[in-house]
């Protein structure tokens, strides 16, 4: 019957589309792991900086993986291969870890923005006031310098007096100083308020994407059942 020819081409038209996905949803996982592989060599395990980094990076690579399970699994059983099923139970039971990792990194992603931000804070906070402490160093010395001394210290800075008064060009220096320093207060709790945008913003990012990357495999893991109890 021609009804019955059309359909059974169709059928297998649908099979190799199957096969050409499933092959396509190996491929991708493939390249997921040596993504991963790349990501852990050489590892950082305890740096908050290389922990932070990593987990924002698989977060950001998760799709790949995401898709590639979908691929792997479409179709469920039809048109299988026998020594297909235990790697799909193996996968679905990776589904369920793959969830319980991203839910797990959630905390640790917000504990290590704490000690960024904090780590950030001091070094910062430390810099700074090395800076100011050179210019405090220089403001004594500048305070209790002769004229000969200024402008030896202006010779020092490529400068001169030209024929000015040192006690003034002295209170131009001490005014110059203070406000450096005020400066570089400024620009310390700038790069402070900077620093902590950006640590917030992907700690934000990332532990959302976490949280949404275990919902879904969660997902994955419930939707594939079938994997796991086939025999």
């Amino acid at each position: 019957m021609p009804v019955l020819n059309e359909l059974q081409e169709f059928a297998y038209k649908q099979a190799d589309s199957m096969n050409i996905l499933r092959i396509l949803g190996y491929g991708l996982l493939l390249l997921a792991i040596f993504d991963i592989i790349e990501m852990f060599v050489p590892p950082g395990f305890m740096n908050p900086a290389w922990e932070f980094q990593t987990f924002g990076t698989l977060v950001e690579r998760v799709p790949v993986p995401l898709i590639g399970l979908v691929l792997v699994f479409f179709g469920e059983t039809y048109a299988r291969n026998k020594w297909e099923f235990r790697i799909l139970k193996f996968l679905s039971w990776l589904t369920l870890l793959f969830a319980v990792f991203f839910s797990l990194m959630i905390p640790l992603g917000v504990i290590n923005t704490v000690r960024l931000t904090n780590a950030s804070t001091t070094q910062i906070n430390a810099v700074s006031q090395q800076q100011i402490s050179q210019a405090e160093q220089v403001e004594k010395q500048l305070s209790q310098a002769s004229p000969q001394q200024i402008n030896n210290f202006l010779r020092s800075q490529g400068r001169s007096l030209n024929n000015q008064n040192p006690e003034e060009v002295k209170s131009k220096i001490l005014s110059e100083l203070s406000k450096a320093k005020e400066q570089i207060q400024t620009q310390a709790q700038a790069n402070l308020s900077s620093q902590r945008t950006k640590l917030i913003k992907n700690s934000v990012k990332w532990n959302l994407g976490a949280l949404v990357s275990a919902a879904l495999f969660i997902s994955l893991w419930k939707a594939t059942h079938w994997a796991r109890v086939y025999k």
